[in-house]
């Protein structure tokens, strides 16, 4: 595979067999992130659990400090009692049949996160196909399936990320944008990383975070030293 030039200069600047602390990595991510728009930094985190087996699942959703960078589309299932709270609360979309009906006849899509009460869960369920693929399905764990919905759109506002694993054990989560700088970038890694290992299955045996990786949209992969978190 062939790369570009700022690529090229970004590999010179950094050790890739280093495991450098969060901070002086996403310093460095930071100072690579060269490309005309503000880069996305993401945290890769591949754990020591099998995510065949149900009770090794880590899942959970935090707020990140400073948010994520992006302004996310709220979409709210919720009875028409509670529309007026989830719209307050900043929701970009709220409904119930006519949401299902306008997602499944016209491919709708125009939305981040979708929050359900429980008693719209019927409807929403009839969404799965359509939602879970995309990684939208509201999940209790993830707290966008509550009773309190207009808390929920405030959360997702203020930069609640939900973080679960894929089919190879590994998180992949955005933890803000490169013009945060590597201070604030540095507080959102660190809630996320408390959070996943606060997440930690009783049933995982050896070590529990494998390795961690920060990059930007167009950068280079940072190795992070995870010995600080103790597991």
């Amino acid at each position: 595979m062939k790369h570009g030039k700022k690529y090229i200069d970004s590999l010179k600047a950094v050790d890739t067999s280093k495991q450098y602390e969060s901070a002086e990595a996403l310093d460095l991510v930071c100072k690579n992130a060269k490309a005309k728009f503000d880069e996305t930094v993401e945290a890769h985190i591949r754990l020591g659990v099998d995510s065949r087996h149900a009770d090794q699942q880590v899942r959970g959703a935090v707020v990140l400090p400073n948010g994520t960078g992006k302004n996310v589309r709220v979409c709210v299932f919720c009875k028409e009692d509670k529309y007026d709270a989830a719209k307050e609360a900043g929701a970009d979309y709220v409904g119930g049949q006519d949401l299902v009906d306008k997602i499944t006849k016209e491919n709708w899509m125009d939305f981040d996160v979708v929050v359900a009460s429980p008693d719209m869960m019927g409807l929403v369920g009839r969404l799965g196909k359509v939602l879970g693929p995309r990684g939208l399905m509201p999940n209790p764990k993830a707290g966008t399936v509550t009773p309190d919905v207009a808390r929920a759109v405030t959360e997702a506002k203020a930069g609640k990320i939900e973080y679960r694993l894929d089919k190879t054990n590994i998180i992949h989560c955005p933890i803000g944008k490169a013009s945060f700088g590597a201070e604030k970038l540095e507080q959102n890694f660190s809630t996320l990383m408390e959070a996943v290992v606060k997440a930690k299955p009783a049933a995982t045996k050896g070590t529990y975070l494998k390795s961690c990786t920060v990059a930007s949209t167009m950068g280079i992969g940072i190795q992070v030293a995870t010995t600080k978190y103790g597991v």
